[in-house]
């Protein structure tokens, strides 16, 4: 199986690329073509630069020429490729629909095209807003308060128009908060990490009650595989992580494991329109696919913190680069 994975070099996609190309999950012996532009979350260091199955091409899922050139012998698409940080939304949501809306239109166009056989779209349980109880359902509206957010329902709203209109074999994911190896620290986990390590405190919005589920990304990828495989046209997934903590209790967490004490906590303005609580009821996957998250977040966390520790080399260059562009 030829599989095309756009934002590839991306923490989330990476890791599904390094799993298929290892034989951990997907059919035997896929081969897999990477398109990411490279932007700065996006880096070659993520993936398996010698593994023969692997094709590279730099390019933007905004390229139609470049798609209609690069697509045809290719039996599936799995589209990880977006902006996806939401406090860069705030500041400047103009890329946030240009990539995850216009993007994604022309990816799938491209995917009409040139005959794809099958396509999953990857996105999020920001699409649901905030939820003051229970858990969103496949079928809840769409009630997106950040630009971010609203700019992956516009895709999924695109995605959804390609099955019903052009026919095209496709399903949507929607997960809960990622986190594990690999992941750009600017996100609450690998950011608070990082600044621990370096003894710096860490930015904690508002009274850190904000509430989120938490899912490690080789079960998040494990399931956009059973999806590839598996998932019927035009239905939505969403994937949960069974986790529900605080960004306080996460905090707390994290000051444990690396031995920092609360004076490392700095009580910052909170975002605006900070969703309170995100939840997502996956039953669906459960049900119809046989999913369930292997990684219990204790578990997972730990591992996480022990990577960072043991990687500066990946993650110090970032920092760096980011403290001298400004962000």
């Amino acid at each position: 199986m030829r599989i095309l994975v756009t934002g590839g070099a991306g923490f989330i996609g990476s890791h599904y690329v390094r799993q298929v190309l290892e034989g951990g999950y997907g059919p035997p012996g896929s081969r897999v073509t990477v398109l990411d532009k490279l932007t700065y979350a996006g880096r070659r260091e993520n993936l398996p630069a010698e593994h023969p199955g692997l094709t590279f091409v730099r390019g933007d899922v905004c390229d139609l020429p470049l798609l209609l050139d690069v697509l045809p012998g290719h039996d599936a698409v799995v589209h990880f490729a977006a902006e996806s940080h939401v406090d860069r939304s705030v500041a400047d949501g103009a890329a946030f629909a240009v990539t995850n809306v216009c993007g994604t239109q022309t990816l799938l166009e491209a995917c009409r095209r040139t005959g794809i056989a099958r396509v999953v779209h990857v996105s999020t349980d920001e699409v649901y807003g905030s939820v003051a109880s229970g858990s969103c359902a496949e079928d809840a509206p769409l009630a997106p308060n950040s630009p971010y957010a609203a700019s992956k329902a516009g895709g999924d709203l695109i995605a959804r128009s390609y099955w019903r209109t052009h026919g095209l074999d496709l399903s949507i994911t929607r997960c809960s908060n990622n986190y594990g190896p690999y992941q750009y620290p600017e996100k609450l986990i690998p950011l608070f990490v990082t600044n621990l390590l370096r003894g710096v405190p860490v930015p904690l919005y508002g009274d850190g009650g904000n509430r989120r589920e938490w899912l490690h990304v080789d079960d998040h990828c494990r399931a956009v595989d059973l999806v590839l495989r598996r998932g019927r046209a035009g239905e939505v997934y969403n994937v949960g992580g069974g986790a529900e903590l605080t960004n306080r209790e996460v905090t707390g967490l994290l000051l444990g494991h690396l031995g920092a004490g609360a004076d490392m906590v700095r009580h910052v303005t909170d975002r605006k329109a900070h969703d309170y609580r995100y939840s997502v009821d996956d039953s669906k996957i459960r049900r119809e696919l046989g999913y369930a998250p292997r990684i219990d977040f204790a578990t997972g966390l730990a591992d996480t913190v022990t990577w960072y520790r043991d990687h500066p080399e990946w993650w110090k260059p970032l920092i760096l680069r980011s403290a001298s562009s400004g962000h």
